[in-house]
């Protein structure tokens, strides 16, 4: 930045035609890490040079206006300082409201929240601006509340967005929120059923966290919407967005005199904390009131050697039908919820006698009382009944899952237990003992104690042990575990009553309608029986109807479901042997092939473009094993 001598007028558009083109250039970095730091000095305190700074900007033709915009939006060190340094230039200028309202907040999703601050703010210091930021909101909520965005969109951008909209509702005024409060409440409800609607937590939780921002701002004086959710570093940076920091330091006016100064150098108590400290006495004296009406005086009963009354577990399966099914006494209900896994376990002959009948009362079992972990009790227990005898119960909760009047949480809970049976039949199971041939003790080493002398065994066991050669005696080992996969006998009745189904909605319970997240588990489900169902039988059949079915879905506008599908393309590949997959499936691998491609450059999804990367890798690896085999 160059020094006007004399005082003379004179035009600085070639120095904004410079900055544009050096910009628009790739440069802008290098030129705008010295310019922009060097003018937020020279405009802090001189308004010459601001007004020298907005001519500059002003002046940069509109093809170059975006790069010089978004450069100084990024190296403003603030709101206060971005306002000195573009001024009104979004409300003269077409292109830069272009950039600071629409491209920098709708249409990217790559800054930082520092700089989203810089920007809300800088619309917010001036008056003439601040129908910029409600204008800004409003599309920043059309945006958030459309169910076509939030189910193409990626979860970043959602993020960024949900970012935005609390930084703009932390600048409102209340005057301002009140003339829009009614536009503020329909875009929250039309928002707020779009994210819970979806299968991805993380996008659901923004939902819930935003949704409940606006209602504590719209609603200061009714009740305020709460949801129940965990907290994690992305909601308390969210929650963090709507509380406007004060600055760190305020600069004195010259003008200011000693009295002022002394005044501002002591610490500034809230008006709550003085009517606080002033009640202090109040509540001491009614505090010591409460300790003369004590009971203190009471003796306590010696309840030393009282013993907690236990109710006895039932020992057969069942007792523990009887009791699940009709006792009212909380005490043994929970004993026997308790027993019932251990029972099935150890009584398998006991449980294939009654397996459905058990499986149906779990699967409608509903806590009678505050029992601690109730859902991984009972989970673990429908595991044990289906891994005893599953042929039966597996054939009744596939069967299930597609019947009317269960609840979306039972359908998921019926996918989760049969994923679980299945990983734990696919587990080899060991019953042998440790074999040891020819093995030794293992050394004993000596506590240390105060004297170095006594270490003298284990020194010289050591060397002892160093310099032996031993012939025809190895180290002690265990045998790994083995055994037959006994998943193999079931794996087509896990997979094939599950795949079924699926197209044909009922009264209550419509997978490619509205009830999307349970298709994304069930997808997910069909993709883990099919990779346990490696080395099996029925793993080539269950191969192409799972192509087929992925086949049909391939489009699903979720992508929850979309990475589900993914991942079935992954168990495929994994578990079908390369030979049947070129002999079988060759014509639909390839129409796959060209899918995938199509994924990876234009899915919005990161994790679904990963996951499609790795099959096509997965493809070129399979394809260089069979072309190193010879024929």
């Amino acid at each position: 930045v160059c020094f006007i001598p004399g005082g003379l007028d004179c035009s600085i558009s070639f120095v904004s035609h410079v900055l544009g083109k050096v910009c628009i250039r790739g440069r802008q970095k290098e030129i705008l890490g010295i310019v922009v730091p060097r003018l937020t000095e020279l405009t802090r305190s001189d308004c010459i040079w601001q007004r020298i700074c907005w001519r500059l900007l002003e002046c940069v033709p509109d093809r170059w206006m975006e790069a010089v915009v978004l450069g100084f939006v990024q190296r403003a060190p603030g709101a206060d300082a971005l306002s000195r340094l573009l001024g009104n230039l979004v409300v003269k200028n077409k292109k830069a409201q272009f950039v600071v309202t629409q491209k920098v907040l709708l249409l990217q999703y790559g800054h930082t929240t520092e700089v989203l601050q810089n920007l809300l703010g800088y619309l917010a210091l001036d008056s003439a601006r601040r129908a910029l930021l409600l204008r800004v909101l409003q599309e920043l909520l059309e945006a958030w509340g459309s169910s076509s965005a939030v189910k193409h969109s990626p979860p970043e951008q959602q993020l960024y967005i949900s970012k935005a909209i609390l930084i703009c509702l932390s600048h409102l005024k209340e005057p301002e929120i009140q003339s829009c409060r009614q536009e503020l409440l329909t875009s929250m409800m039309e928002g707020v059923k779009c994210h819970l609607d979806s299968s991805l937590p993380q996008i659901r939780r923004l939902g819930m966290v935003v949704a409940e921002s606006i209602s504590s701002r719209v609603n200061t004086e009714g009740p305020l919407l709460k949801f129940e959710y965990e907290d994690d570093d992305e909601t308390r940076e969210l929650k963090s967005l709507l509380v406007q920091t004060p600055p760190l330091c305020v600069v004195p006016s010259p003008t200011d005199d000693k009295g002022d100064k002394a005044d501002a150098a002591l610490p500034l108590v809230p008006e709550g904390n003085q009517n606080s400290q002033a009640a202090a006495p109040v509540m001491a004296d009614e505090e010591s009131d409460a300790e003369l009406d004590s009971d203190d005086d009471l003796v306590p009963y010696d309840m030393s050697e009282d013993k907690e009354l236990k109710t006895k577990a039932p020992v057969y399966i069942r007792d523990c039908i009887e009791v699940l099914t009709g006792s009212e006494d909380v005490d043994k209900w929970e004993a026997a919820v308790k027993a019932l896994e251990s029972l099935v376990r150890r009584n398998p002959a006991a449980t294939r006698e009654v397996s459905v009948e058990l499986a149906k009362i779990l699967l409608h079992l509903e806590e009678k009382s505050c029992i601690e972990g109730f859902v991984e009790l009972r989970q673990r227990a429908q595991v044990a009944v289906l891994t005893t005898d599953p042929i039966p119960v597996s054939k009744y909760l596939t069967s299930q899952f597609y019947a009317l009047n269960y609840s979306l949480r039972q359908r998921m809970d019926i996918l989760d237990v049969l994923v679980l049976a299945a990983q734990e039949l696919s587990c080899p199971k060991f019953h042998g003992k440790n074999k040891h041939s020819g093995a030794q003790k293992p050394p004993v080493h000596l506590l240390p104690g105060s004297d170095s002398s006594k270490d003298w065994r284990r020194i010289v066991d050591e060397r002892i042990k160093s310099k032996t050669r031993r012939f025809a005696v190895g180290q002690c080992h265990v045998e790994k575990a083995s055994g037959p996969n006994e998943f193999s006998s079931v794996a087509g009745h896990f997979f094939f009553p599950l795949i079924q189904q699926f197209d044909r909605p009922l009264t209550t319970f419509d997978l490619l309608g509205e009830d999307h997240l349970v298709l994304g588990r069930l997808v997910h489900t069909l993709a883990v029986l099919m990779y346990l169902a490696v080395n099996t039988v029925v793993v080539t059949a269950m191969g192409k109807a799972l192509l087929e079915f992925v086949w049909t879905l391939r489009f699903h506008t979720d992508s929850y479901v979309r990475q589900g599908l993914l991942s079935c393309i992954s168990s495929l590949l994994l578990s079908v042997p390369a030979e049947l997959l070129l002999a079988d499936m060759a014509e639909e691998l390839l129409e796959a092939q060209s899918w995938l491609a199509d994924v990876v450059e234009k899915d919005p999804d990161g994790d679904c473009r990963r996951l499609a990367l790795q099959n096509l890798l997965l493809m070129e690896n399979l394809k260089k094993k069979l072309e190193a085999v010879p024929s």
